[in-house]
């Protein structure tokens, strides 16, 4: 295992007036564990993020946000003086949800001619490697899924769909996600799930947050 390293390295910290931090980090996985750093942290007691609200991670930066008119010294002095593990985002005792899935997507066939997997093999490779949630993404409940097969990297359709269906399930890239809602989208389409992404009575609302595992499990058609 790495040891902790002392700080968050080469990260570029910029202050976005008086609200928040923005942490400018080399790639996805120092995203992620700095990302874990920080609410491990938070959950501790630091007090130096006792006036945090919220800390959102993205593709390559991590925001921190404040209320109006809060100190930021403490909390980039936390930042800077993180003790960063690169395995934290990886770690065992991570929440993991099971996702339902019929794989029955309009796109099935393509990702299986892209990778060159047989359709069978593309669900076997979506189901048989846990996925992390690392970002939200366009609407709420919408969150980047990685860390999955590598055979199953696959481009963006050519021409995006006006409308994808509440519960697709899909791949982009090095990405998975499921569609919490009906919207336009360019990512091959797998299946569907009854799973509720986003759901206003529930507390909280996103079925998934930063750093849970997700396992997708096929399911079938009712």
């Amino acid at each position: 295992m790495t040891a902790p390293s002392s700080g968050t390295g080469s990260a570029r910290i910029h202050r976005l007036a008086e609200v928040g931090l923005l942490v400018d980090l080399a790639d996805l996985d120092a995203v992620l564990a700095v990302d874990a750093a920080l609410r491990r942290a938070r959950e501790d007691g630091d007090p130096r993020l006792a006036e945090v609200l919220d800390i959102l991670p993205a593709a390559r930066t991590l925001l921190l946000t404040v209320p109006a008119g809060a100190d930021l010294d403490p909390v980039e002095e936390a930042v800077r003086r993180l003790d960063v593990d690169p395995s934290a985002s990886a770690a065992d005792e991570a929440p993991t949800v099971e996702i339902p899935v019929v794989y029955d997507g309009p796109d099935l066939a393509d990702v299986a001619r892209h990778t060159g997997l047989s359709e069978a093999e593309v669900v076997a490779a979506h189901t048989g490697t846990p996925w992390r949630a690392a970002f939200g993404g366009f609407a709420p409940g919408f969150f980047y899924l990685t860390g999955g097969d590598p055979r199953l990297e696959v481009p963006r359709r050519s021409e995006p769909r006006t409308a994808v269906p509440d519960g697709a399930v899909a791949l982009a890239g090095e990405f998975s996600a499921v569609y919490p809602r009906r919207s336009p989208g360019g990512w091959q389409l797998l299946g569907h799930t009854d799973a509720r992404m986003w759901d206003d009575a529930r507390t909280p609302p996103a079925l998934l947050a930063p750093g849970v595992l997700v396992r997708f499990v096929e399911g079938e058609a009712s």
